[in-house]
């Protein structure tokens, strides 16, 4: 009976591995997966200019890829040198851009496809090539057949200047007025905060004085040179102002750094949110810690945030998931100080330094 028993579970384990086998047949990483036909590009040569940095200046499109199961697929674009697509380390240096989830396109303005030219080192204002292909990503990844792009980019002039924003936040003293600094020819950008109270008021003025100033015209958006009306902003708060003298227009975007940690009121939950000090050019915030972590991240959000590689020194740095340890419970002077002059082309510092002061 007993040989009977074990001649039974060998033929059962025998059909199971059988059965097992037969499975792992099945398996999805098996089966072949492609792109179903090329990808296509708007153009196969750019000449690219500042005049046209904000300009949509190149689609990539490419055709639904199919996995063995149902899932979102992740797709990015890769732009490299053609002598770097072949051997051994193929695409190792290409520059990477997520484009998202079961989505079939992706466009870049001049400003963002000459960084990329530029970093994969075409020399400005000469003609040279790229290869661009596309990424499909679900249990594996898989590509699509590569195009080759004529590219001529440009080289960013070195632009210096100021123009200045006197308000109802600051009490309309031209002297002490925040400064908006140049990024590109006749683009200003920079950073205030209208305290609680305050009126939303403000001007464009060319110089720390009234002999020209800019203010609303049409809508609010737009400049009027020596106009009496006002520009205003929504209200209380924090902002990023750019401002386009080549076009006369102006935009805001809510914008601010802020603390946050267990020593914080919002715990790892809510930024604890800072003011900006146009006039030492450094966001702060006087508030009550307990003892606990503490570090600094934009926008309430984790994509842009400063933690330190050395809590024993004041400089932080870009993406570091350490935080400083708050000793003991108490009123505190943070001070948060970063130069961040024009982040959407030329991205955030490496490092910022920040201040903790126990008051």
């Amino acid at each position: 009976m007993k040989k009977y028993i074990s001649k039974l579970f060998l033929l059962g384990s025998v059909l199971f591995l059988g059965v097992s086998c037969d499975s792992e047949a099945e398996l999805t990483t098996l089966k072949a997966v492609n792109f179903p036909s090329d990808i296509t590009v708007s153009a196969t040569k750019l000449v690219l200019t500042e005049d046209t940095a904000d300009d949509q200046v190149l689609l990539v499109s490419w055709p639904e890829v199919t996995f063995p199961i149902e899932a979102p697929v992740s797709y990015a674009i890769q732009f490299d040198l053609i002598g770097d697509t072949s051997g051994a380390n193929a695409w190792a240096k290409a520059k990477r851009v997520e484009a998202g989830s079961d989505v079939l396109s992706k466009s870049f303005n001049g400003r963002d496809l000459n960084k990329i030219a530029v970093d994969l080192a075409l020399l400005p204002n000469v003609e040279g090539k790229l290869v661009v292909r596309v990424e499909a990503t679900m249990d594996r990844k898989v590509y699509s057949n590569p195009i080759t792009l004529t590219i001529t980019p440009y080289e960013k002039s070195v632009v210096f200047g100021e123009i200045y924003m006197p308000g109802s936040y600051q009490g309309w003293a031209i002297e002490t007025a925040a400064a908006l600094t140049a990024i590109q020819k006749g683009v200003y950008q920079g950073y205030m905060t209208v305290p609680v109270g305050a009126g939303p008021g403000f001007k464009l003025n060319t110089a720390r004085n009234w002999a020209q100033f800019y203010g609303a015209g049409e809508t609010n958006n737009d400049l009027k040179n020596m106009s009496d009306t006002d520009f205003t902003l929504p209200g209380a708060g924090s902002y990023q102002i750019k401002v386009n003298l080549n076009t006369l227009k102006w935009s805001q975007t809510p914008y601010a750094w802020g603390i946050i940690g267990t020593a914080t009121a919002g715990g790892w939950d809510k930024s604890t949110i800072m003011s900006y000090d146009h006039q030492t050019k450094s966001w702060k915030i006087t508030a009550d810690l307990v003892a606990g972590a503490l570090k600094f991240r934009l926008n309430d959000a984790w994509t842009i945030n400063y933690g330190p590689a050395d809590p024993g020194t004041n400089t932080i740095n870009l993406d570091n998931s350490n935080a400083y340890t708050i000793g003991e419970a108490g009123k505190y002077e943070v001070t948060f100080t970063i130069n961040e002059v024009d982040p959407a082309s030329t991205g955030y510092p490496a490092t910022a330094t920040c201040t903790i002061v126990k008051k």
